[in-house]
């Protein structure tokens, strides 16, 4: 049963991480004027780390007992998570506020790599935990 609950907390974290990142971010872009898009992007971003934080503990821990490995990893993202939420993507906002935009690209690449290693390791310990 505990297994089972954990490979559903690790495909909820992959298929939330994954639709984000690919799905919501280009359907704003594609349904709203930028300048709006990039506005309710950026409110949405704070609770969407939020999300990944409590998700990847959550199934990290229904997951220690059936694999510490994939429990590792998705306690990783969580903590990875705190400071790309409360100090990367601050600075992001700062960097685009301030016009500086070869900053913003910059920070913004590095969010963008952070995210990508997060579905990355979320969809090896979903392997795991479902092998």
């Amino acid at each position: 049963m505990i297994e089972s609950l954990a490979l559903l907390g690790i495909a909820l974290l992959f298929g939330g991480m994954t639709l984000y990142s690919f799905a919501f971010a280009a359907f704003l872009f594609t349904s709203l004027p930028p300048e709006q898009a990039g506005t309710l992007l950026r409110k949405a971003f704070p609770h969407f780390y939020t999300w990944v934080v409590l998700t990847s503990l959550l199934a990290g821990a229904l997951s220690w007992a059936a694999d510490p490995l994939a429990a590792a990893l998705l306690i990783a993202i969580a903590i990875t998570t705190v400071p790309t939420r409360q100090i990367l993507m601050p600075a992001i906002n700062r960097a685009q506020d301030a016009g500086e935009k070869g900053c913003f690209n910059a920070l913004h690449g590095a969010s963008v790599v952070i995210t990508l290693v997060h579905i990355g390791a979320a969809a090896y310990a979903l392997i795991r935990i479902a092998s």
